[in-house]
């Protein structure tokens, strides 16, 4: 392993730095930013040190060579600390793999004659707590969406409004156990702490959207190397989360077996010659690339240009109407003129975009980590929204329910009762704090 955990300088816990990982088919990526890297002003961060290798051991929305990743990862880490000047000693990892998914949790109590109370907000936060039953599934976010009051929805802090009922709406977003112990275990062999996971499109909402889309309906698409997802975004509020395991990487594996070239070669013509949609003189334009195997004495492959696009547009165009079809099915209802963004290295490919506007019948534009301004050209592009996104969340949000979660299940078993009031207190005013 070319990470060392004796060779790695002790952090200094006076300069705590925060590192975020993002983990994916195509390439491993390191944002390390340092205290003063927060611009409160305007809401925007510095990158301290970046680093990006070409990703291994990472394929179909899952690890399936332990060591290969955790090389990668050692390595696309060393970099970013080597920019930074900086050591670390944990990641947040934002990825797509472990089969992403969201799960809408309600919960309604009855009130008395008094006004709302904090003790009524904690049975709320109590009653939502005890819903959420995931089976070999690992919970990664939890964020409130809204609190209603006798099912008048919206409503911000509900706290001395009368009514018969209180409720709250809680996602929680969650991915596979066996996913989530695995890359615990790939972040071990790579002498890193696993300090949290946050989903990819999650993350880079964060970096792309403004605060208008999110609040007036948006879906952040992040088309990575292995998969495909999306965060429907509404209300200020994330309302949903959607994958499916076909991204960039498919695109290159239909150029190689379509045009008999090599994985390398494909990846080449996808890179510098694709395109979704037709181009002017296409059928002219004549492209080559070298053979699949080691035949002495083989010429390069030639092919008009035409024929790349006839392959890589009705992978894109079913990979995003599959993603599509499943958002309609989720019942997670787009708000009228809502529109699409997207990120991720996939997005880069020329007509994408107009694919995808004439795929989903609304306005698409390509995000960028918008929010983190001062990034080199190399690391400020589409792919790099999620690992800046990582960063923006631990500045300033999205103020997960989370910690206020735990609070209260702590609460819901401590056996003192001045223990359990000041608990419900903390975790009843957070909550409704960050509605």
């Amino acid at each position: 392993m070319s990470r060392r955990a004796d060779a790695r300088p002790a952090a200094d816990p006076r300069a705590p730095v925060v590192a975020a990982l993002d983990l994916g088919a195509s390439k491993v990526a390191c944002f390390i930013m340092k205290p003063e890297g927060v611009r409160h002003v305007d809401r925007t961060i510095r990158v301290a040190g970046a680093g990006h290798v070409q990703s291994r051991g990472v394929k179909g929305g899952a690890i399936v060579n332990m060591d290969e990743a955790a090389r990668a990862i050692g390595q696309a880490v060393e970099r970013a600390e080597r920019a930074a000047g900086a050591p670390v000693s944990g990641v947040v990892v934002s990825t797509a793999i472990g089969q992403m998914a969201s799960h809408r949790v309600r919960a309604k109590v009855s009130l008395g004659a008094q006004p709302v109370s904090d003790g009524d907000l904690a049975r709320a936060i109590g009653m939502a707590l005890a819903e959420i039953r995931l089976p070999n599934r690992r919970p990664i976010h939890v964020l409130p969406v809204a609190w209603s009051v006798d099912g008048a929805r919206g409503v911000r802090d509900p706290r001395n409004m009368r009514g018969g009922a209180l409720g709250l709406d809680l996602v929680v977003v969650s991915m596979a156990e066996g996913a989530f112990q695995t890359l615990s275990h790939a972040l071990e062999l790579a002498h890193l702490d696993l300090q949290g996971v946050v989903a990819a499109p999650v993350a880079a909402s964060l970096a792309a959207l403004e605060d208008d889309e999110t609040d007036l309906g948006c879906v952040c698409i992040d088309m990575g190397g292995g998969s495909t997802s999306a965060a429907v975004w509404a209300g200020g509020s994330l309302l949903h989360i959607e994958s499916v395991n076909v991204g960039g990487e498919h695109v290159t594996s239909d150029i190689a077996r379509g045009l008999s070239t090599s994985r390398a070669g494909a990846e080449r013509l996808k890179t510098l010659h694709g395109s979704a949609m037709a181009s002017a003189n296409e059928d002219r334009e004549m492209l080559e690339a070298p053979p699949r195997g080691e035949e002495p004495g083989a010429g390069p492959v030639v092919v008009p240009r035409a024929m790349l696009k006839t392959v890589i547009a009705p992978r894109v165009e079913e990979t995003l109407e599959l993603l599509r079809d499943r958002l309609r099915q989720s019942g997670a209802g787009l708000e009228p003129g809502a529109g699409i963004v997207l990120t991720g290295g996939a997005s880069q490919l020329n007509g994408v975009r107009e694919l995808a506007v004439r795929v989903f019948d609304r306005p698409v534009r390509l995000g960028r980590p918008q929010r983190a301004p001062h990034l080199a050209d190399a690391a400020a592009g589409p792919a790099f929204c999620t690992a800046a996104g990582v960063l923006l969340r631990a500045a300033y949000g999205p103020r997960e329910a989370v910690s206020a979660l735990k609070l209260m299940s702590r609460q819901l078993t401590a056996p003192q009762p001045e223990d359990s009031r000041g608990l419900i207190s903390r975790c009843a005013g957070w909550l409704r704090e960050n509605l």
